[in-house]
């Protein structure tokens, strides 16, 4: 385990010291630009002038520098020419990019700082959410699969009722899996009239719901289920006599609390055994599924233009060319998603040690 947290650490530097390597230069040059290279207009380049197009303003300057160096004339004269195109030159592109132009100072720091705790916010509640969903939607399926394959065999005959009913559940699950697989912006702009899309909530809602993320993990959960049940020590289990009934209504199954809880517990059950091999394998997936939301997330953000959000500032920012802007934001984001590796493998580590000592 020290291996692996050297690993991240190490990781986190070198990245974070490359990042600020490049934001170093680029405010470097940027200072640069605004160094001009004519040492004869820099020393003046900082003098006050409050209207550049006064005349009364512009004889003042000359007369005052011909003061000071009265043997140069026409030396000062070019000198007042050019300071006097600089100074528009400035005064033009101050008021062209006076809303685009940016640097990073203390206040936009703490103003990025609130957004990216917003986007922390966003990005823990669904990650939860989605653990619990994927767990509950792929055993929901494990337990109902069993148990019809056991009532098909009760039961073979086959009725109207039951081609109705098996026609309507595969349109409601046909309709959920279009939805849950839909892209986000698809379905916000199809309910934003009806919803506050700029909200925490609906952040949350379509980063659980869209982009396909809580199938695509639903199905993974659900083959490591079917690929436990089929192992050898289920038919050990068995013979020591543990509860194999999969049906949801009868004494010794699975009740439905158990199913949609959110500590699922399945003890007596064969089940529990197939359950817990399960998630201790689902649990190295999670760095994966971070990878995946945190992209979703900046996506759905970019994309329906949400504003006061970190990913719709680092894309401003991007088009703003205010790159140590981004830079910050996109360390921010991976610093994300290390901490999400780093507390993953110390989960999966806890979690080896606990069958280690059983």
């Amino acid at each position: 385990m020290k291996s692996k947290l050297i690993e991240h650490i190490s990781g986190v530097i070198f990245v974070t010291g490359i990042l600020m390597t490049v934001m170093f230069f680029y405010n470097r040059s940027e200072t640069q630009k605004k160094n001009h290279e004519n040492s004869k207009v820099k020393d003046y380049i900082n003098i006050p002038i409050s209207n550049i197009n006064d005349p009364f303003q512009r004889a003042l300057l000359k007369d005052v520098v011909n003061i000071f160096y009265p043997d140069q004339s026409e030396k000062n004269a070019s000198i007042i020419k050019e300071l006097i195109s600089i100074k528009e030159e400035q005064f033009n592109a101050k008021l062209q990019k006076s809303y685009l132009e940016e640097r990073l100072s203390f206040n936009k720091f703490v103003k990025i700082a609130g957004m990216y705790l917003k986007f922390l916010l966003v990005y823990t509640i669904v990650m939860f959410l989605t653990w619990y969903g994927v767990q509950t939607l792929a055993v929901w399926r494990f337990v109902s699969k069993k148990s019809s394959s056991y009532s098909a065999g009760i039961e073979t005959a086959t009725t109207p009722a039951r081609k109705f009913k098996k026609a309507l559940y595969s349109l409601i699950t046909g309709i959920a899996y279009f939805l849950l697989f839909c892209p986000a912006y698809v379905i916000a702009y199809s309910i934003r009239t009806e919803f506050n899309t700029d909200s925490t909530f609906f952040m949350v809602l379509l980063g659980v719901i869209s982009n396909g993320l809580l199938v695509m993990y639903s199905n993974k959960f659900y083959a490591f289920l079917t690929a436990e049940s089929r192992k050898g020590y289920i038919d050990t289990s068995i013979v020591k006599n543990l509860n194999s009934t999969y049906s949801t209504h009868t004494t010794g199954g699975i009740p439905l609390k158990s199913i949609f809880s959110s500590r699922k517990n399945f003890k007596g059950h064969i089940f529990d055994h197939i359950y817990r091999n399960a998630r201790f394998q689902y649990l190295s997936t999670i760095k994966e599924q971070a990878s995946f939301l945190i992209t979703g997330l900046v996506i759905i953000e970019m994309a329906l233009n949400i504003h006061g959000h970190l990913c719709y500032e680092m894309l401003q920012q991007i088009l703003y060319k205010n790159f140590d802007i981004v830079i910050i934001i996109i360390l921010g984001i991976f610093y994300t998603v290390k901490l999400t590796e780093i507390l993953t493998d110390i989960l999966v580590h806890r979690e080896s040690m606990r069958y280690e000592n059983r």
